[in-house]
């Protein structure tokens, strides 16, 4: 059964937006992500569609990684002490994740942000679902033990 690229639309952008952090950027990208992918119906296949529409999302998120330029904070960041633990908990996970290898991470980011079941992303990774489940329990795992070194700090 061929992908259904209306369903697919708002997955790539989450996809892109995670990796990008700005949303017109993430707009742009996934809009090329399916003119990429409609213009080449030779690649199609409908058993790998969604494998080819995130590999074209992630590759050009690769391009404008490395476009993009330094940004300098504002100086007039707001002072608001409710956000402080949210902000350090983002930091805590940032720092986490970071340490997790981008396949690892692009793992995470389809199964918790995007629902990919198990059964679609062990298919992109061409990984039985077994192992693909294994392997989630083992990020999971590592992320939580990050959480814990940095509550002991």
């Amino acid at each position: 059964m061929p992908v259904d690229l209306r369903n697919q639309y708002d997955k790539i952008y989450r996809y892109c937006y995670l990796r990008v952090h700005s949303r017109e950027t993430a707009e742009d990208l996934t809009q090329e992500t399916f003119l990429r992918f409609l213009e080449k119906p030779q690649y199609h296949n409908k058993n790998k569609d969604l494998q080819y529409l995130y590999t074209i999302a992630g590759n050009l998120c690769i391009d404008e990684y490395r476009r993009k330029t330094t940004e300098e904070l504002p100086e007039d960041l707001p002072d608001d002490t409710n956000n402080e633990d949210n902000v350090l908990t983002s930091i805590a996970l940032s720092g986490a994740l970071k340490k997790l290898s981008d396949e690892d991470k692009e793992i995470i980011l389809l199964r918790y942000v995007n629902e990919e079941p198990v059964g679609v992303i062990s298919k992109l990774y061409n990984i039985s679902r077994f192992a693909l489940n294994r392997r989630i329990k083992n990020i999971l795992e590592f992320l939580r033990k990050e959480f814990e070194k940095e509550d002991l700090k």
